[in-house]
């Protein structure tokens, strides 16, 4: 008896459960129907977000639409709107947002493939900035050099044409030596001739002399 009314009060009693959050559907069956009205055949069970082509709208609350696939047939002005329903626009949504995402992995890859290609452009500029460097030393080494030549071939010629001077300068040497060869020899010349026409004039003279000194004794 006591267990009976202690399951009696159990029963009895409000039950507590722990509330639970839910949300109302949003999908939606509306009927594609041969007339305007509940009494006429179904043709088809059209779910939200069903493109149609509104034939006519009558203002019993009804419109002839078309199906993309060819149907025709009548449904309830009320579950019609111009913009394709939320559950679409999130799709279109997702799928752009897909095409944006895969956009954007695609313009990382080109983004990584550009600091490549820049590092590599970079290393290369530097690379020909050391070797102008080196051609600027090399280039300035060789001007060096060849000025060396240069500077040889105008010793050379200025040496040649010092030569050239004091090979005139010898030639006139040897001239006025020749002349002076040429003018003491004939003084030489005179000089003889004057003693030998002396020594002529002496041996025709003394002997006279004598004769004299002579005869005189």
């Amino acid at each position: 008896m006591k267990k009976t009314a202690l399951l009696l009060l159990a029963f009895s009693l409000p039950v507590w459960v722990q509330a639970q959050t839910q949300y109302v559907s949003d999908k939606l069956v509306i009927m594609l129907r041969s007339g305007q009205g509940n009494q006429y055949q179904i043709i088809k069970a059209l779910p939200s977000g069903t493109k149609l082509n509104v034939l006519e709208s009558e203002e019993s609350g009804y419109s002839r639409v078309e199906t993309e696939d060819g149907n025709e047939g009548w449904v309830r002005t009320q579950y019609l709107i111009d913009e394709p329903i939320a559950l679409h626009k999130l799709e279109r949504t997702d799928k752009k947002l897909a095409r944006l995402s895969e956009q954007n992995k695609l313009l990382r890859v080109e983004l990584d493939e550009l600091k490549n290609k820049t590092k590599t452009l970079d290393d290369e500029r530097k690379d020909y900035i050391n070797k102008y460097n080196s051609s600027s030393t090399e280039l300035k080494r060789l001007t060096q050099v060849a000025a060396k030549p240069i500077l040889l071939d105008k010793q050379n010629r200025d040496l040649k044409q010092s030569n050239v001077s004091l090979e005139k300068d010898l030639q006139l040497m040897q001239q006025e030596n020749q002349v002076l060869k040429d003018r003491s020899q004939r003084e030489w010349f005179i000089a003889g001739a004057g003693v030998l026409f002396g020594g002529m004039i002496l041996g025709l003279i003394i002997p006279k002399i004598r004769w004299r000194k002579k005869s005189s004794w």
